[in-house]
C-alpha cells in the first residue's frame, strides 16, 4: 500500500513513469470489467482509455482516505460505464453479441484446449449475467472481474459492505440455479 501511495504522489507531481506504472498495473482489470459491463470490445477500449485520461487529468484532486488506489478507478470506470449505458439508450443501439469479444483480452492461456474450455465458460456465464439484475451484475463484475474486495466494490457501488455481500450471495445464488439448469439440459 505503501508503494501506491508513492506511485500516485510521484504522478501527481506530473511524472510520466509514474502514470505509466498505475495504468500497466490496473489495466487488465479496469478494461476486464468494463468489457463485461458493455459487452462490446470496442466500446470497452474506447472507455478504458476514457477511465485513464479521466485519472490523470484529474490525479491532482486524488485524496488517499484509507482505500486502494484501484478504487478510485474502478468508481471512475463505473460512472464511464453509466454514462455509456445512458448514451446508448438514447441512441436506442444495440450491442455487438458476446462472440464478438476478443478472447485475448480477457482469457490469460495460450493453450487451445483451455482457450475453448475459458470461451464456452465465458458465453455461458455471460449469457447467465444478462439474467441477473443490474446490481448483481455490477457486483459480479467488480469482485470478479475486476479483482475488487468486499470494500472497494461497495466504495465503487456507494452501498454499505453488507449490501455488497447480500447482492453477491443472491447473484451467485441465481448464477448457480442458471448454470445448473443449463447443464442438466446439456446433458439430455
Amino acid at each position: 500500500m505503501q508503494r501506491e501511495e508513492d506511485l500516485v504522489r510521484r504522478a501527481q507531481g506530473q511524472d510520466p513513469e509514474a502514470f505509466g506504472q498505475i495504468y500497466e498495473e490496473h489495466f487488465d482489470r479496469i478494461y476486464r470489467y468494463i468489457v463485461l459491463r458493455v459487452r462490446n470490445q470496442a466500446d470497452a477500449e474506447d472507455l478504458t482509455q476514457q477511465v485513464f485520461l479521466k485519472a490523470l487529468g484529474h490525479i491532482g484532486s486524488y485524496r488517499y482516505k484509507g482505500m486502494p488506489f484501484s478504487s478510485w478507478l474502478f468508481r471512475i470506470a463505473h460512472n464511464q460505464v453509466v454514462d455509456h449505458w445512458k448514451k446508448k439508450s438514447r441512441e436506442k443501439a444495440r450491442a455487438i453479441p458476446l462472440d464478438e469479444i476478443d478472447e485475448a483480452k480477457t482469457l490469460p492461456s495460450d493453450d487451445p484446449a483451455i482457450l475453448a474450455e475459458q470461451k464456452l465458460s465465458l458465453e455461458q456465464l455471460a449469457a447467465a449475467c444478462e439474467r441477473l439484475s443490474d446490481g448483481q451484475r455490477e457486483v459480479i463484475s467488480l469482485r470478479f472481474a475486476g479483482g475488487l474486495s468486499v470494500a472497494e466494490a461497495a466504495k465503487v457501488m456507494g452501498k454499505s459492505e453488507g449490501a455488497v455481500k447480500v447482492q453477491q450471495h443472491a447473484a451467485l445464488v441465481k448464477l448457480r440455479r442458471i448454470l445448473g439448469s443449463s447443464e442438466e439440459e446439456s446433458d439430455d
